[in-house]
């Protein structure tokens, strides 16, 4: 019998083993503020569904609640949590921000999550750790638009705090290793035209990308997520990691395009909400078939979507999702 490794790790080389591999995630609402119930329901939606790697896909407020951040669950479509309040308010308070110790306070609990999936999951289901690059945690550090303008203030000021967050986040990379992760979902949020042209991104957020990244090396399934539209994509085809995921279906290029473009595989090629949530199972196995033909059969692809599954997701369109690659 093929295993999920030696599936993925077909698709990673640009061929198909016995099927394409699958994989979708969500967030978990609730109950990913304790990690015995986050993984408990990560168990859950495996068991159900068995996806060939498990996204762990704790709250975005993980890794700065130890900095003072607060957030509340306000019942958002996709799981995801609102931020109540900021900690950086002024340029001066990029001055606040200390090396955070991964093993204590909300870092010490995603850890612990991790502990609990390595002792379910063991080495038969890959699973990997979200991981936010430090631009996406500095937007939540002190919102999006003060963001941008203390970087046309003080730019030195703010790339000096994100050297803090680069190591706070390389920190905790390395305690995840020993919970047996097999890889980290770098997630990007402003490889963006929208946000930056390539100058500035490769002064804002390359150098701190690949320090990251080179912190992850080792790992077997690296997976980079562009979020977002208009996308900066020359960087994925730089970056080294084994898998790259964006919103394929939304903006371009698309996945056949993404795949001549990149070492490694692609992952998407199911819209999350038009047929996620909102169609049904047929479309569903459509949409999952057209995708996989146009990779030949799923070479070198993972069908999944662009970002994460919204928690208003239908059972039944999960299922179809997940049984399409059987046809293949």
């Amino acid at each position: 019998m093929t295993t999920k490794l030696e599936r993925l790790q077909a698709a990673i080389e640009g061929e198909v083993a016995d099927r394409p591999p699958v994989a979708l995630w969500r967030h978990f609402p609730v109950d990913d503020q304790d990690p015995r119930l986050l993984a408990d329901a990560i168990l859950s939606f495996q068991a159900t569904y068995d996806f060939d790697f498990v996204k762990v896909t704790p709250a975005s407020s993980f890794c700065l609640l130890d900095w003072g951040v607060e957030d509340e669950w306000l019942g958002a479509p996709e799981g995801t949590r609102e931020y109540t309040k900021h900690v950086i308010h002024e340029l001066k308070d990029w001055k606040s921000l200390e090396i955070l110790d991964p093993e204590a306070g909300s870092l010490g609990r995603q850890l612990q999550n991790l502990t609990y999936l390595q002792e379910d999951f063991g080495q038969d289901t890959p699973y990997i750790q979200t991981i936010f690059n430090p631009l996406s945690q500095a937007k939540n550090l002190v919102g999006k638009e003060r963001l941008f303008m203390h970087l046309h203030q003080d730019p030195v000021a703010v790339l000096d705090a994100f050297e803090i967050i680069t190591e706070s986040t390389i920190a905790f990379i390395e305690s995840a290793r020993n919970r047996g992760i097999s890889g980290i979902f770098y997630a990007i949020q402003f490889a963006s035209y929208q946000n930056f042209d390539r100058e500035s991104y490769e002064k804002f957020g390359k150098p701190f990308d690949l320090k990251i990244l080179e912190a992850a090396d080792g790992l077997w399934l690296n997976v980079l997520h562009l979020h977002g539209e208009d996308l900066i994509f020359d960087i994925a085809e730089k970056y080294p990691v084994h898998v790259v995921n964006w919103h394929d279906r939304e903006t371009s290029p698309s996945l056949r395009d993404g795949k001549s473009r990149i070492h490694g595989a692609v992952c998407g090629g199911l819209r999350r909400w038009d047929t996620m949530v909102l169609g049904d199972p047929e479309s569903v196995r459509r949409e999952g078939m057209e995708a996989l033909n146009s990779l030949n059969g799923g070479q070198g692809m993972i069908l999944g979507t662009g970002c994460v599954v919204p928690v208003l997701a239908p059972h039944g369109n999960l299922i179809a999702a997940r049984n399409v690659v059987e046809t293949i």
